[in-house]
């Protein structure tokens, strides 16, 4: 049975859209999902399911929506997915802390026309690169301290967008394999 990484977006982020993960768990078990497991307390949940990515996506939001009363958007990606995009990493070389190496998942691919006027790399050349559905970026000063390339993405490239640490999909992957 493939195993998913499934990515919430914007929950449990300054108060805002507030979702136990034990009530997450406990939710996508009634729906018969397998092996159902949260990791950190950001909307990050591994599991089990007979299903494609998009089904599992469509399902989880319609979920939530449903018994929780939230609109969440959800992102799911396969081990291999996952591990292709580590693997990926243009940045890898001189990204040297996972806590400040984000991975921005994109809910879909970029138009290329407007990728080519509006590409994020232009932000930061030197820490910011791209990849199949993702735009990495090393934030050597911080997060704080780095452009805000989420909201570029949805803005000009009118593409959905939530992002994680190197750390943290790193440990999806092992955990989705």
């Amino acid at each position: 049975m493939p195993r998913y990484a499934v990515l919430l977006r914007g929950v449990n982020l300054g108060g805002h859209k507030k979702v136990s993960m034990a009530d997450l768990r406990e939710l996508l078990s009634g729906l018969g999902y397998r092996d159902v497991r949260t990791l950190l307390n950001s909307g990050n949940v591994v599991l089990a399911a007979e299903a494609d990515p998009a089904a599992v996506e469509r399902e989880v939001e319609g979920a939530i929506e449903g018994k929780l009363g939230m609109s969440v958007r959800c992102l799911a990606r396969t081990g291999d997915e996952l591990r292709a995009v580590i693997e990926g990493n243009p940045l890898a070389e001189v990204a040297t802390n996972g806590s400040r190496m984000m991975v921005h998942f994109l809910f879909a691919a970029p138009d290329p026309a407007l990728l080519s006027e509006h590409n994020p790399v232009d932000l930061a050349p030197t820490e910011i690169g791209l990849g199949d559905r993702v735009v990495y970026q090393w934030c050597p000063d911080g997060l704080m301290a780095a452009p805000p390339v989420g909201p570029f993405v949805e803005k000009h490239l009118g593409v959905t967008v939530t992002a994680r640490n190197s750390n943290t999909v790193t440990k999806l992957r092992e955990l989705s394999t």
